[in-house]
């Protein structure tokens, strides 16, 4: 399978993913819940999806049990929406990276760092 197929299965899926999450899901655990990425392995067997609950990381473990439960719908839907032989056994992972992100962001911040000053002696006139 080409590297390039791989991707656009990839994107591909995500795509339906989050349209599935945004419209069709009815699970109220599910809600605000975003694909942030999907990778996908050469022969089209196993996708990776990874999702994030917009910063809320203490929704971890119950938005991953309503994605465990709605495993067999995602597939279905996807059968339905996407080309594909196979539909992949779909793999979810929580993407932790936005919390990284604030965490970064909020360290950065409470720095205190004095601004430059420019020295006169080495500006010219």
């Amino acid at each position: 399978m080409s590297k390039i197929r791989q991707q656009r299965t990839a994107e591909q899926l995500r795509l339906v993913l989050s349209e599935l999450f945004l419209r069709e899901l009815s699970d109220p655990r599910l809600h605000g819940v975003t694909v942030t990425e999907v990778t996908i392995d050469r022969e089209l067997e196993h996708a990776d999806i990874y999702v994030s609950a917009l910063g809320d990381e203490a929704r971890q473990p119950e938005v991953m049990a309503a994605l465990s439960s709605a495993e067999g719908f995602l597939r279905r839907e996807l059968a339905s929406r996407v080309r594909l032989r196979k539909v992949p056994q779909l793999h979810f992972h929580w993407d932790a990276t936005l919390a990284h992100f604030q965490e970064v962001e909020s360290i950065l911040d409470s720095l205190d760092i004095p601004p430059a000053e420019e020295d006169k002696e080495d500006k010219p006139e």
